[in-house]
């Protein structure tokens, strides 16, 4: 059974009274709700305990998850919804994203000092995009959603979105233009 099937059975059983059921939600999505709250602060004490806030609104909310879309859509739609809110509330800045995994390098170790520079100036540049764009880069390409999948998670049209992820590499591309040959071309295939 793949993750998503044992997602929606497990969500099936705690509204039909297992609570249990929910720990197998949790086992399979703590890493990597985690990892996505590491993405907005750069605090992993931070980020942990955003992912159990995640979890509770989940399972409080979970009587609304219809079906309609994935599981994992439906998660990662609350998990981005509390991350802003809760960094917002905290006056805190809404980081995104790892950048060495924005752009392609070249791997070897004559390339990890330049590689470290490159990743640290699309990190700066990329904490100066508006939050529209940063979270459409997020939940596209580190969630690895697709465009109808990250279009609901983000509770926006597929046109809006794509027009969010041009701007976003467009931007990029000129932030990074200064930066050198290597910095100023996003890997990013086109959506």
């Amino acid at each position: 059974m793949c993750q998503e099937d044992q997602d929606a059975a497990d969500a099936a059983r705690v509204m039909a009274g297992d609570l249990s059921a929910f720990e197998g939600i949790v086992r399979r999505w703590q890493h990597r709700l985690v990892n996505l709250g590491w993405r907005f602060c750069r605090d992993r004490t931070m980020a942990e305990d955003m992912a159990q806030e995640v979890f509770l609104k989940a399972f409080r909310s979970l009587a609304s998850f219809r079906g309609e879309s994935a599981f994992s859509t439906w998660l990662i739609s609350i998990a981005v919804n509390t991350y802003r809110s809760r960094l917002r509330a905290e006056g805190q800045p809404l980081l995104s994203l790892d950048p060495t995994r924005v752009f392609a390098g070249e791997r070897g170790p004559l390339h990890d000092l330049e590689d470290h520079q490159r990743a640290e100036a699309v990190r700066r540049a990329v904490l100066t995009l508006p939050e529209r764009y940063r979270d459409a880069i997020v939940v596209y390409y580190f969630e690895e959603k697709d465009l109808a999948a990250a279009s609901r998670v983000l509770g926006v049209a597929e046109g809006t979105l794509k027009a969010r992820l041009h701007r976003a590499r467009e931007l990029l591309k000129r932030r990074c233009a200064s930066l050198g040959p290597r910095t100023a071309k996003p890997h990013m295939e086109e959506s």
